[in-house]
């Protein structure tokens, strides 16, 4: 074993720090999630450092509008893209430049481990009304990210959605590291329930595997009930997860029962 190259390991580790800069009309609605939870933990713990930068800052004019008519006499207005490029170029170092859009590709735990391991920033870019001027994609975007085949108002939720997720990935975020591992999605399926205290709740009790003690058994029953939840609720996702042959022909099984011929 090479100890010298785990201690190595251990200090980047520890030394790893996440720099994240959302620029938005609206940065009095993101500021205050960052105040609670994992991401206040990551911040307080050096691990992170968010910053907004405000896209009016950048416009001219006596009431420092950001948005004209769409060119083509579609409905409602765009973001102009000066702006947007003003403020971006403002970071110096914006590093990978994410743009939020229903018309980006969905955003996945996969991309989340990928971003989490990047060394330059993250900066996320937060449309609004129409979105913004497609121009931007140019010179001023790395890549186009969406949360979910549908609508909302801005992309500061989808920010904030995404940002949470890579956090937690971040060495020395979580207090179980190991926690993150076990999580939905992370090796491509559903997490199996979990249960606390009481043992029994409301005549409903938890299942006897998990109080046996017997750490082999409760590992087959939890992929067995991932496997179960993913065929039962997200089916399409087994088409992708990696699973040897007997879990194959266990799956096979399931999803004859789901859909019985």
């Amino acid at each position: 074993m090479d100890l010298s190259s785990d201690l190595a390991k251990t200090d980047t580790d520890n030394l790893k720090k996440c720099v994240v800069h959302v620029v938005t009309l609206f940065p009095e609605a993101v500021m205050p999630y960052f105040s609670v939870g994992i991401v206040a933990k990551a911040i307080k713990k050096e691990k992170l450092v968010v910053d907004c930068v405000n896209i009016r800052d950048f416009a001219t004019g006596h009431y420092k509008s950001v948005d004209d008519q769409t060119f083509g006499g579609s409905p409602g207005v765009v973001i102009q893209a000066e702006p947007v490029a003003q403020a971006i170029e403002s970071l110096g170092d914006a590093g990978h430049r994410i743009l939020l859009s229903p018309n980006g590709q969905l955003f996945t735990q996969a991309h989340a481990q990928r971003l989490a391991t990047l060394t330059k920033p993250l900066t996320f870019i937060c449309g609004r009304y129409e979105g913004i001027d497609g121009r931007i994609l140019n010179d001023h975007v790395d890549e186009v990210l969406s949360i979910g085949d549908f609508v909302i108002s801005g992309g500061e939720l989808a920010a904030m959605v995404m940002i949470d997720a890579i956090t937690r990935l971040i060495p020395g975020v979580l207090n179980n590291q190991e926690s993150a591992l076990d999580d939905s999605h992370q090796d491509g399926l559903l997490e199996s329930p979990n249960y606390t205290r009481p043992a029994c709740w409301r005549g409903i009790d938890v299942p006897p595997i998990l109080l046996s003690g017997h750490h082999a058994n409760i590992q087959k029953w939890r992929r067995e009930e991932s496997l179960k939840l993913t065929a039962k609720v997200r089916p399409e996702l087994l088409k992708k997860a990696h699973l040897h042959p007997k879990e194959q022909a266990f799956v096979s099984k399931l999803l004859d029962q789901e859909n019985p011929s």
